[in-house]
């Protein structure tokens, strides 16, 4: 069969892991990288590609978001007591468009979206980001991920469903069960709860959940099926439970000290901020209609400064950074503020372009497959109308983006 080749002439190119030295060619044939390199894109295999002259423009790997809900779009708002259910399937079609048209072609979601919503993507039946899923959210009763409301209410955004079971577990033996039920449900990663959180108005950031056997055994079911846990985590011993228990990413880090970095290391962890989702609990309150408890507000005010500043701590110490944004919680398509943020506790213009490709790559299996403009992976790219240089540049990213490559295919243009 005749490969569909494309190719990108005289690039500044980012490869994932820092910027090429001289103007570059890569070569996509069908949806994999071919060729990366000076010239590249002259060889007689090529004759007959897709030119596209770069020159002056930067080509990117295709950019990936380590935490997004696709079905949520406000979440812990009261509104979501009066809609339909199955409203928030349909507005996820939409989010995962707009997610995909920033620039982001692969995100795990951290809760919400089911086995369905990757069947759609894979077959081609709507557009978005290649998902790595979660499923649900694991918690303990009364914790982060506990929708049960003081009223006896279970706000209804994240509720089971046949396709999304029930990540409701207390006990060795039953979270034994309810993470098993997950990955036969089609998780390609469990999420846990190990604190309480800002959205959970019932709880508190700082205090911790599940104990250390809990845990533990969410590690051992997952790491016997191959996968991972993630875990919200934001309160400090909360934190360093679950990196002793082999946690392989933090989601959050509010509250960082030197312990917890330290362990970070030790462990050979990954943090994923999420600073976009504090700023996005923070305007919709003064917008006046957020529809968000009074509780969720204080706590996103109050945790705002202190998030970043631990960030910036755990920047400086070297701790490995990948990008997400908790979109859902945030605007979905707005999704690159969040590597302005990044920049703005300390990261330089490469270790910020490298925690949305090539450091978020290696939580998205197959490993060695997305993140990166390297021969054998696959061919996403995102093509930015102008040379990226600086860090002052990335707050107008998003406009600068021409066109998305995924698996070859150009998917949007602007």
């Amino acid at each position: 069969m005749e490969q569909a080749v494309t190719v990108f002439k005289n690039a500044h190119v980012f490869d994932g892991v820092d910027f090429l030295d001289t103007p570059t060619d890569v070569v996509f044939a069908n949806n994999k990288v071919a060729a990366v390199g000076q010239n590249a894109g002259s060889a007689e295999a090529y004759r007959g590609a897709t030119v596209i002259d770069c020159t002056g423009k930067t080509l990117l790997p295709g950019m990936i978001d380590l935490h997004i809900h696709a079905t949520s779009s406000n979440p812990g708002s009261l509104a979501n007591f009066a809609e339909p259910f199955s409203l928030q399937f349909y507005e996820s079609v939409g989010n995962l468009e707009a997610t995909l048209r920033a620039g982001i072609t692969s995100a795990r979601d951290a809760g919400g979206a089911d086995l369905g919503a990757k069947v759609a993507l894979e077959s081609g039946l709507i557009k978005g980001p290649r998902l790595r899923l979660a499923v649900s959210i694991m918690s303990q009763t009364g914790g982060h991920g506990d929708f049960m409301q003081p009223s006896g209410l279970c706000n209804p955004g994240l509720g089971p469903h046949p396709g999304r079971p029930s990540g409701l577990a207390d006990g060795v033996e039953e979270i034994r069960k309810v993470t098993r039920t997950l990955l036969r449900a089609g998780a390609d990663q469990i999420k846990i709860c190990s604190t309480g959180g800002v959205l959970s108005p019932g709880d508190d950031p700082r205090h911790s959940q599940f104990t250390k056997d809990e845990i533990a055994v969410v590690v051992e079911e997952a790491g016997l099926q191959g996968k991972y846990v993630m875990s919200h985590a934001q309160g400090t011993a909360g934190i360093l439970t679950a990196l002793e228990c082999g946690v392989r990413t933090i989601e959050h880090g509010i509250y960082l000290t030197d312990e917890a970095i330290q362990s970070f290391l030790d462990h050979d962890a990954y943090l994923v901020p999420t600073l976009a989702a504090p700023r996005a609990v923070i305007r919709k309150a003064e917008s006046g209609n957020s529809g968000l408890p009074p509780q969720v507000i204080e706590k996103a005010y109050r945790v705002f400064e202190i998030h970043q500043n631990s960030v910036a701590m755990a920047v400086a110490a070297g701790v490995k950074i990948g990008m997400g944004t908790d979109s859902g919680v945030g605007v979905h398509g707005e999704n690159l503020e969040e590597l302005e943020l990044l920049a703005g506790v300390g990261m330089t213009l490469k270790q910020v372009l490298a925690s949305t490709t090539s450091i978020a790559g290696e939580l998205i299996t197959p490993e060695e497959s997305v993140g990166r403009l390297a021969e054998g992976y696959l061919a996403d790219a995102v093509l930015l109308n102008t040379k990226l240089e600086s860090t002052d540049q990335l707050k107008d990213l998003q406009s600068m983006i021409e066109a998305v490559y995924q698996n070859g295919n150009r998917q949007f243009a602007n």
